[in-house]
Protein backbone atom coordinates (compact mmCIF):
# COMPACT_ATOMS: atom_id res chain seq x y z
CA UNK A 1 0.00 0.00 0.00
CA UNK A 2 1.48 3.41 -0.96
CA UNK A 3 2.30 5.81 1.84
CA UNK A 4 0.18 8.96 1.92
CA UNK A 5 2.30 12.03 2.71
CA UNK A 6 0.70 14.50 5.14
CA UNK A 7 2.98 17.35 4.05
CA UNK A 8 1.80 20.06 1.64
CA UNK A 9 3.22 23.38 0.45
CA UNK A 10 2.31 26.07 2.92
CA UNK A 11 2.27 23.76 5.95
CA UNK A 12 4.21 24.88 9.00
CA UNK A 13 6.87 22.31 9.85
CA UNK A 14 9.85 21.60 12.07
CA UNK A 15 12.90 20.06 10.42
CA UNK A 16 15.66 18.39 12.45
CA UNK A 17 19.00 18.28 10.63
CA UNK A 18 22.30 16.59 11.40
CA UNK A 19 25.94 17.39 10.60
CA UNK A 20 25.71 19.98 12.12
CA UNK A 21 22.66 19.46 14.31
CA UNK A 22 20.01 22.14 13.70
CA UNK A 23 16.29 22.57 14.21
CA UNK A 24 14.40 24.82 11.82
CA UNK A 25 10.78 26.01 11.99
CA UNK A 26 9.13 27.33 8.88
CA UNK A 27 6.67 27.22 6.01
CA UNK A 28 7.16 24.30 3.66
CA UNK A 29 7.72 25.44 0.08
CA UNK A 30 8.46 22.05 -1.46
CA UNK A 31 9.38 18.46 -0.63
CA UNK A 32 11.19 16.20 -3.06
CA UNK A 33 13.53 13.22 -2.87
CA UNK A 34 16.50 15.60 -3.19
CA UNK A 35 15.49 17.80 -0.25
CA UNK A 36 13.18 20.30 1.38
CA UNK A 37 12.60 23.94 0.41
CA UNK A 38 11.48 26.05 3.33
CA UNK A 39 11.15 29.63 4.53
CA UNK A 40 11.94 29.75 8.21
CA UNK A 41 14.16 30.38 11.21
CA UNK A 42 16.65 28.39 13.25
CA UNK A 43 15.08 27.38 16.56
CA UNK A 44 18.23 27.83 18.63
CA UNK A 45 17.38 31.48 19.43
CA UNK A 46 13.59 30.84 19.62
CA UNK A 47 13.00 33.03 22.67
CA UNK A 48 14.99 35.83 21.04
CA UNK A 49 12.99 35.49 17.81
CA UNK A 50 9.74 35.84 19.76
CA UNK A 51 11.05 38.90 21.62
CA UNK A 52 12.28 40.61 18.46
CA UNK A 53 8.97 40.07 16.65
CA UNK A 54 6.91 41.14 19.70
CA UNK A 55 8.92 44.38 20.07
CA UNK A 56 8.59 45.33 16.39
CA UNK A 57 12.10 44.28 15.39
CA UNK A 58 11.15 41.40 13.09
CA UNK A 59 13.60 42.74 10.50
CA UNK A 60 16.39 41.65 12.89
CA UNK A 61 15.31 37.99 12.76
CA UNK A 62 17.41 35.69 10.56
CA UNK A 63 14.42 34.61 8.45
CA UNK A 64 15.54 32.91 5.25
CA UNK A 65 14.42 30.80 2.32
CA UNK A 66 16.53 27.64 2.29
CA UNK A 67 17.02 24.36 0.51
CA UNK A 68 17.87 21.56 2.92
CA UNK A 69 19.42 18.54 1.17
CA UNK A 70 17.75 15.27 2.14
CA UNK A 71 21.03 13.70 3.29
CA UNK A 72 21.02 16.22 6.19
CA UNK A 73 17.36 15.70 7.15
CA UNK A 74 16.89 13.55 10.21
CA UNK A 75 13.18 14.21 10.81
CA UNK A 76 10.37 16.33 9.40
CA UNK A 77 7.41 17.14 11.67
CA UNK A 78 4.15 18.97 11.04
CA UNK A 79 3.98 21.84 13.51
CA UNK A 80 0.97 20.75 15.52
CA UNK A 81 0.00 20.50 19.19
CA UNK A 82 1.21 17.30 20.84
CA UNK A 83 0.55 15.77 24.26
CA UNK A 84 -0.88 19.01 25.59
CA UNK A 85 2.02 21.14 24.33
CA UNK A 86 1.06 23.90 21.89
CA UNK A 87 2.44 24.04 18.36
CA UNK A 88 5.25 26.50 17.68
CA UNK A 89 2.79 28.46 15.52
CA UNK A 90 0.39 28.73 18.47
CA UNK A 91 3.25 29.84 20.73
CA UNK A 92 4.40 32.36 18.12
CA UNK A 93 0.90 33.82 17.79
CA UNK A 94 0.30 33.93 21.56
CA UNK A 95 3.67 35.50 22.41
CA UNK A 96 3.93 37.97 19.51
CA UNK A 97 0.32 38.70 18.59
CA UNK A 98 1.17 38.04 14.94
CA UNK A 99 0.06 35.45 12.41
CA UNK A 100 2.91 32.98 11.80
CA UNK A 101 1.88 32.51 8.15
CA UNK A 102 2.21 36.27 7.56
CA UNK A 103 5.59 36.31 9.31
CA UNK A 104 6.83 33.41 7.15
CA UNK A 105 5.41 34.84 3.91
CA UNK A 106 7.62 35.28 0.89
CA UNK A 107 9.75 38.42 1.00
CA UNK A 108 8.72 41.29 -1.25
CA UNK A 109 10.23 41.10 -4.72
CA UNK A 110 13.28 43.33 -5.05
CA UNK A 111 12.79 46.41 -7.15
CA UNK A 112 14.76 46.37 -10.39
CA UNK A 113 17.91 48.39 -10.12
CA UNK A 114 20.19 49.73 -12.78
CA UNK A 115 23.21 47.86 -11.43
CA UNK A 116 21.59 44.50 -12.24
CA UNK A 117 20.57 45.35 -15.80
CA UNK A 118 22.44 43.84 -18.66
CA UNK A 119 24.10 46.32 -20.88
CA UNK A 120 23.81 45.84 -24.65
Amino acid sequence: MPLSMPFHSGDLVVVVLHSPRERVWGRLLGLESSGIALRGVDLTPWAEVLTLVRTGQADQVALSTRFLPMHRVETLYLDEPSSGAPSLADTFCERTGQDPHAFLADPPSPKPSSRHRRLP
